[in-house]
This record gives structure tokens, C-alpha cells and sequence, in this order.
């Protein structure tokens, strides 16, 4: 199941020590590290490594819904297969982040994600020349917290500002928020700081847009 993913927009490249220290706050997160290219990761990334706790029990399973068969006997085949998952849950938080634009990869998924968007440019104050897309592969509620603070993470090292689409009635939540830079597209897009997503997984029933 695909998750949340949150874009860092970059006013210019990044430089060799903005990337080395890119690559380092990856490697050092990661139980798994896999990089694609300079600059894509496809990484597992603990909760825990984010400050998250996650309280749910090692040995929580899912269990298969039971046969909606009202009052008629359930056939023995059906029955069978009632109960746990046997696929444990997947505590590894894998993601892909990944840096794009010209000169480093994904040029035209950069392009057609930065097509037109002239509103956020003008609260951006700059026209982004790359992006950094971190994109989760989960769509847990813990994954959506996760997303949020391995984006922080990320653009304490790189910079840039953070562009999330926003849920229906989401923009009266952040608009108080510090390190709001702007709540765009009529409040359904919200740029912002590091800091920004630090205090916007703090509100309650906090959730990114999948």
C-alpha cells in the first residue's frame, strides 16, 4: 500500500556537502539503505530513529474479516480461512526519497510536478530549480507522523521549503502554526518550515494527505 509523500522544494542545487550530509542523515537512519542514484534512497526507516514510539505489540496481527453470511451455515473452505494474517505487520517504514531536477535525475517528473504553479512561487519567493520527494510506502497512521518528521529531518541538512496538500478543513489547523510560510491553492496546499511539520504532528489527529 502507497502512503503519504511531502516535497521539499530547493531554491538551487544542492551542494557536494549539503548532499554528503543528505546521504549520512540517510545511512544513519536506516535499518535498510539502498541508494538507486546520488541522491535516491530506498531506505527502511524505524519510527523510533524519528523519536516515535510505536506502541502497538510485537506480536500485533491483523486478522481477515469474518464471512458476512447472516444466519446461513458458513462453508468449511470459507471458514478456514478466517483469522490472523499471517504476515506480520511491517514495522520497517520503508520510503523513498529521493532528489530530482535538472542534472540529477527524474527531470521530467520534476517538470510536470512544477508546471505551473505560480501561487506557490510567489510565497515560496523563488522558483524551485530541484526537490527532494519523500514519499512513504505505508499508509498507516504512524507512517504519516513518520513522513512528516523524516522530511524535518531532511531539510535540516538541505534546506528548502516543505509543499503539503491539505485535507478538507486542514487549513484552519496550520494556520496558526509556526513556521507557516503559506497556505495556498485555495487552503488546499500549505509550504512551510522544518519546524512547520515539527508542530503540525503535534495537533491532534494529525494525518497527511495520502
Amino acid at each position: 500500500m502507497s502512503g503519504p509523500t511531502l516535497v521539499i522544494e530547493l531554491a538551487e542545487p544542492p551542494s557536494p556537502g549539503a548532499l554528503r550530509e543528505f546521504r549520512a542523515l540517510m545511512v544513519g537512519l536506516s535499518s535498510h539503505f539502498d541508494e538507486k542514484r546520488p541522491g535516491f534512497y530506498d531506505v527502511n526507516v524505524p519510527a523510533e530513529r524519528l523519536g516515535v514510539e510505536d506502541r502497538r505489540e510485537a506480536d500485533w496481527r491483523k486478522q481477515f474479516p469474518l464471512v458476512l453470511s447472516g444466519n446461513a451455515p458458513a462453508d468449511e473452505g470459507l471458514k478456514a480461512l478466517v483469522g490472523f494474517h499471517p504476515r506480520r505487520e511491517d514495522w520497517r517504514r520503508p520510503f523513498l526519497v529521493y532528489l530530482m531536477g535538472p542534472g540529477v535525475g527524474d527531470e521530467n517528473v520534476f517538470e510536470a510536478e512544477h508546471a505551473d504553479e505560480p501561487e506557490v512561487e510567489t510565497v515560496l519567493g523563488f522558483r524551485p530549480t530541484h526537490a527532494v520527494n519523500v514519499s512513504a510506502c505505508c499508509n498507516g497512521g504512524i507512517d504519516h507522523v513518520a513522513t512528516a518528521l523524516l522530511t524535518a529531518a531532511v531539510m535540516d541538512v538541505i534546506g528548502g521549503v516543505a509543499k503539503a496538500e491539505l485535507l478538507d478543513g486542514q487549513a484552519s489547523v496550520v494556520a496558526g502554526l509556526p513556521g507557516l510560510s503559506g497556505i495556498v491553492d485555495d487552503d488546499w496546499m500549505a509550504l512551510g518550515t522544518a519546524d512547520f511539520l515539527r508542530a503540525w504532528v503535534e495537533q491532534p489527529g494529525f494525518r497527511l494527505l495520502k
